[in-house]
């Protein structure tokens, strides 16, 4: 199995509550949590970083998709949030709003919500997923 990044993500934490340094291909960011649970909110928490790629990759593909087509829609607005069931069977549902500076057709929405669940992240969250730690 191949990895999708070539360059792995490294985290990094010291002492200051919750700030962690992200590094990546290209660069580095930090996250951070909000100061609701004792960080200092000087950077996007987890969750946050989680539904922003899916966002960003929801946009991405759908951007590839409509100027593949040729469709006059200069524009693509989404917002996503999740909400999470801890009674019983942990359940996470994420929420994704999709909306477009011009009108399109109902065909154009069925394939648009067709091409939107296939995006790379979609398909990561909606498949079966291992984590393996190792220290």
């Amino acid at each position: 199995m191949k990895n999708i990044l070539e360059k792995d993500i490294t985290a990094h934490i010291g002492t200051q509550k919750y700030f962690s340094t992200i590094s990546w291909r290209n660069g580095q960011f930090i996250m951070d949590e909000p100061e609701n649970i004792g960080g200092k909110d000087l950077g996007p928490d987890p969750y946050t970083a989680l539904l922003a790629s899916l966002a960003s990759c929801t946009i991405a593909t759908l951007r590839m998709y409509i100027d593949r087509k040729g469709w006059d829609i200069p524009e693509i607005n989404i917002t996503v949030n999740a909400a999470q069931e801890q009674e019983g069977e942990f359940e996470t549902i994420f929420s994704r709003q999709i909306t477009f500076s011009k009108e399109v057709t109902t065909a154009q929405k069925e394939k648009l919500i067709l091409i939107a669940n296939k995006c790379p992240v979609s398909k990561i969250l909606k498949g079966k997923i291992t984590i393996k730690t190792q220290l």
